[in-house]
C-alpha cells in the first residue's frame, strides 16, 4: 500500500512525545505519519515518508489545515513551562478545531497536576481533581474543556496521562538532563526535592506505545489511563543504577525548595517549581492497573528503560 493510500495519523508536537509516537507508527508501517510543529525542525532526521508541516497551532485556520485528511490527531504540544497559562489552552482549541473539522478521532496527551497533592496516596484515574496549584488548576480547566467537546459530540477524544517522563530524547523533565545529562559527563546528578522518597517515572518509548494503543481501540474514547509505569523507584536508587550503567560515582545534589525559590529569582523555568514540589516531598506513586488490564501490557522494566536512556546520553554528550 502506497502513503497516499494509507490513512494518515498528525502528531501535533515534535518533542519527545511527539518522535516518540512517530516511532510506535513507524514500526507498524501501516499508516502515513504527519508532524506538525512551529518551528519547521526537528531534532534528529526523519524516517523516509514522514512529513513535517510548520505553523502555530493556536492559529484554527492552520491546524485545521495541517491537519486535512487525518484520521487520528495527538496533542503531544508542551509549551515552555513559565508559558504555559498563555499558550497552553489556544494549543489545545486549535487541535480541538482540528480533529472536529476531519472528523478524527484524537488523542491527547496530560499529566497529572489536575489530582492536586494526594498526600503520598497513590494516584489512579477515578481521583477527583483537587488541584491546589496554577499549573494543576490551567490542566484541570484544560481537561474539562476537552471532555466538553467529546461529551457534546463534537469530537472523540481519549487522555493518556503519565508521571515524570525518562528515557531516550528527555532532557526537560525531573528524570532528564539533570540526572542522566550531568552523570554522563561526570557531574553529581541534581534533583529538586527528597531524593529518598519513592516516585514514579514513565519511560517514554513506552508512552508512544500507550497512545498509539489508544488511538486504535474504539472502546477507549471518553476515558482517562493511566500509562504504564514500572514500579516506583527512589531518586537516589534511579540515579545508582544510572552511574553504574555510565561507569561513574554515583553523587546526587538535592536542592530544598529554599534554594529552589532563590534560583528561580533568576531562571524562569525554575521559578515555576516550587508550587508542584509536593510532588518531589512525598512518596508520588501513579497506578496504572486500569491500563494494564484492558491492554494486557506492563512498563518496560526501570533497569531496561535505565540502559537505554543511558546509551542515549552517551551519544549525546561523551
Amino acid at each position: 500500500m502506497t502513503i497516499e493510500n494509507k490513512a494518515l495519523h498528525v502528531i501535533f508536537g515534535t518533542g519527545p512525545v511527539g518522535l516518540a509516537i512517530m516511532d510506535e507508527l513507524y514500526k507498524q508501517q501501516e499508516v502515513a505519519i504527519r508532524l506538525v510543529n512551529r518551528s519547521g525542525k526537528v531534532s534528529e532526521p526523519l524516517p523516509e515518508g514522514v512529513e513535517l508541516v510548520n505553523g502555530d497551532a493556536s492559529d484554527k485556520s492552520f491546524a485545521i489545515q495541517a491537519a486535512q485528511r487525518a484520521s487520528v490527531i495527538y496533542f503531544a504540544l508542551n509549551p515552555p513551562y513559565h508559558l504555559w497559562t498563555e499558550l497552553f489552552p489556544q494549543l489545545q482549541e486549535g487541535v480541538i478545531a482540528a480533529a472536529e473539522a476531519h472528523k478524527a478521532k484524537l488523542v491527547v496527551m496530560e499529566n497529572v497536576y489536575m489530582y492536586g497533592d494526594t498526600n503520598g496516596q497513590p494516584l489512579h484515574e477515578s481521583l477527583p481533581h483537587k488541584a491546589h496549584t496554577r499549573k494543576g488548576s490551567l490542566r484541570a480547566k484544560m481537561h474539562a474543556t476537552l471532555m466538553e467537546a467529546h461529551n457534546s459530540g463534537r469530537i472523540c477524544a481519549v487522555v493518556g496521562r503519565a508521571s515524570d517522563f525518562y528515557g531516550p530524547r528527555v532532557t526537560q523533565s525531573a528524570g532528564g538532563e539533570t540526572i542522566f545529562g550531568k552523570l554522563a559527563v561526570g557531574k553529581s546528578a541534581q534533583f529538586i526535592g527528597d531524593p529518598d522518597q519513592p516516585h514514579t517515572y514513565t519511560y517514554m518509548p513506552d508512552v508512544g506505545k500507550a497512545l498509539v494503543m489508544l488511538g486504535q481501540n474504539e472502546d477507549v474514547f471518553g476515558e482517562v489511563w493511566h500509562i504504564p509505569n514500572a514500579p516506583a523507584m527512589t531518586t537516589r536508587k534511579l540515579v545508582e543504577l544510572a552511574a553504574t550503567e555510565f561507569g561513574t560515582a554515583s553523587n546526587i545534589q538535592a536542592m530544598p525548595k529554599w534554594m529552589v525559590r532563590i534560583m528561580g529569582m533568576f531562571v524562569k523555568t525554575l521559578g515555576e517549581f516550587p508550587e508542584m514540589m509536593y510532588e518531589f516531598e512525598q512518596p508520588f506513586i501513579v497506578e496504572n492497573n486500569k491500563f494494564e488490564q484492558r491492554f494486557g501490557v506492563s512498563a518496560t522494566p526501570m533497569l531496561e528503560g535505565i540502559r537505554a536512556t543511558v546509551e542515549w546520553y552517551k551519544r549525546e554528550k561523551m
